[in-house]
């Protein structure tokens, strides 16, 4: 297979799994707190065109562009008023911490409720925990004030602090479903939010904006078309070149 051919190719690959991570991005747009994902791409080198020191001793196979990674933006997104007393949001780092079913999750999605029991909970049921790492209880029957440090008070009383907490590297933080993310890495421990500032009645909304979104998507499918005209033109020339050989043969 010539370079014209095998490098079209690995672009149109490349160029998949970008309209795949930006179909993901758009169908959360509308989940509050959702982090977009972004792709880091790079150049693959065959092992075949390397020597034993690493250096290239083969034109071919070509460096291919290929998607190494995707990563996650966590940058901030627009805070958006609900005026619901339920619904928190955070600005600056952090992340709340829900119990999910096999332990730890985090998330910037505040948009909580009360289960029958009084239980402050995700819309998932997920329990939100406070600093202690303990379930938060609340009377359904009383006025929620959320303080922008993230203490909750009933009637004048401290009921819990909310637990927002951060992490020295973020890249060991991984999607687990929706708006929640995981720890990956056991030797990176969570940490108080620094700066942290809690806003009662608001709900962040997704740091992926629709116009955005709009014109990358569009940018992914006229580069897909573009490589997939270049791996028609390359069969083609392939077929030319075989029908002049073979006449020139005859």
């Amino acid at each position: 297979m010539d370079a014209l051919t095998v490098s079209a190719a690995s672009g149109m690959r490349a160029r998949m799994e970008s309209l795949e991570m930006l179909a993901n991005n758009i169908a959360n747009q509308s989940a509050a707190g959702y982090k977009a994902d972004r792709e880091f791409y790079s150049l693959y080198l065959a092992p075949e065109a390397l020597d034993a020191t690493g250096g290239v001793v083969a034109p071919l196979p070509p460096n291919l562009p290929v998607i190494e990674r995707h990563w996650t933006d966590f940058s901030q997104g627009p805070l958006t008023p609900t005026g619901s007393r339920l619904n928190a949001a955070i600005s600056g780092p952090g992340f709340f911490t829900v119990r999910g079913p096999s332990g730890a999750l985090y998330t910037r999605n505040g948009d909580f409720r009360l289960s029958p029991a009084g239980v402050l909970q995700t819309q998932q049921g997920y329990p939100v925990l406070d600093e202690a790492g303990r379930t938060i209880q609340l009377d359904p029957a009383m006025e929620i004030d959320v303080a922008s440090d993230g203490t909750i008070k009933q009637g004048g009383a401290v009921a819990a602090v909310l637990s927002v907490v951060d992490f020295s590297r973020p890249d060991a933080l991984a999607k687990h479903a929706g708006t929640y993310f995981q720890l990956s890495d056991p030797d990176v421990k969570p940490a108080r939010a620094a700066g942290a500032e809690i806003h009662q009645g608001k709900l962040e909304t997704a740091n992926f904006a629709a116009p955005e979104a709009a014109v990358r998507l569009i940018g992914v499918m006229r580069q897909f078309e573009m490589l997939q005209r270049a791996l028609t033109l390359g069969g083609e020339m392939n077929r030319k070149s075989v029908e002049e050989v073979a006449r020139v043969g005859s």
